[in-house]
């Protein structure tokens, strides 16, 4: 539970400096979060502006990755990809130049499971720790601190980032080592991408046969047909409201990372196949 950014601030006991890089929909709501529960913020985004309402809220701006990294013992990553990822902890002003030995990155983002793997054997060369969390929950979630958090990590680590994970999370899931929480971010991607289908030809459906579609929504919702995606997403399909919380290609890129996890394992997801397909530009 996280408090209004206008609520007395009581800062964790001993709290460590937290820096975040990425304020996107996901990224500036935890970042917001995070700084209601008293962490000490530094924040930086490619986009100065989206910086702009975390620092009147009392955080501190960063020039760079390098520069956030520098003052902070946790460093969270809540960037589009893998590159991103990459770009912002290695390439130029990156944050592995400003890193101590010792500190900590969770990396929030949503990368392909060997990606994940990689970055923390680099990381690990610098006596840097790493660990991949990516969410589930959509921008409701991460704007109420609900967010499932899907962690692949040694124990050790994930004692150390818990009290942060659970200030942006309701459930916190350890699933195995570095790559584990990205290949449960895969299932769950799979399942996002099958209900927003089902969904999308309900409302179709229904819409073409003059039904009162916002009754029926009511109706199906606590019915076998219920699911998420009905219960946050029908409404705005119906209003023609788009995107629906999230960027098709970015879900595009999460579901590319699915297939190619199936293809490793000789796994055939045709339902996923076609949904790719259809989110093909």
């Amino acid at each position: 539970m996280t408090q209004s950014l206008t609520d007395p601030i009581n800062p964790p006991p001993s709290a460590p400096s937290v820096a975040f890089l990425g304020l996107g929909a996901l990224g500036a709501p935890m970042a917001t979060n995070l700084l209601a529960e008293g962490y000490p913020l530094l924040v930086h985004n490619r986009s100065g502006a989206r910086q702009e309402p975390l620092v009147a809220a009392g955080a501190r701006s960063a020039s760079s990755p390098a520069e956030a990294a520098a003052g902070a013992d946790l460093l969270c990553i809540c960037v589009s990809d893998g590159p991103a990822v990459e770009a912002v902890l290695f390439g130029p002003a990156g944050a592995i130049e400003g890193l101590r030995p010792g500190s900590l990155v969770i990396d929030f983002s949503t990368i392909a499971p060997a990606s994940s793997r990689q970055l923390a054997a680099r990381l690990a060369d610098h006596g840097v720790a790493y660990l991949d969390a990516p969410v589930t929950g959509g921008t409701e979630g991460a704007a109420a601190g609900t967010l499932s958090v899907l962690v692949g990590a040694a124990p050790h680590h994930l004692k150390r980032a818990r009290p942060v994970l659970e200030v942006v999370g309701q459930r916190i899931s350890h699933f195995g080592p570095v790559g584990a929480g990205q290949q449960a971010k895969a299932v769950n991607q799979v399942l996002v991408a099958g209900s927003y289908g089902a969904v999308a030809e309900a409302m179709a459906l229904g819409s073409r046969l003059g039904l009162p579609m916002p009754q029926v929504v009511e109706a199906l919702k606590l019915g076998a047909a219920g699911s998420w995606a009905l219960e946050h997403r029908a409404d705005q399909m119906l209003e023609g409201h788009y995107p629906l919380g999230f960027r098709l290609a970015l879900h595009r890129k999460d579901l590319a990372i699915a297939l190619e996890a199936a293809a490793a394992v000789d796994l055939s997801l045709p339902m996923a196949e076609r949904v790719a397909a259809i989110e093909e530009p």
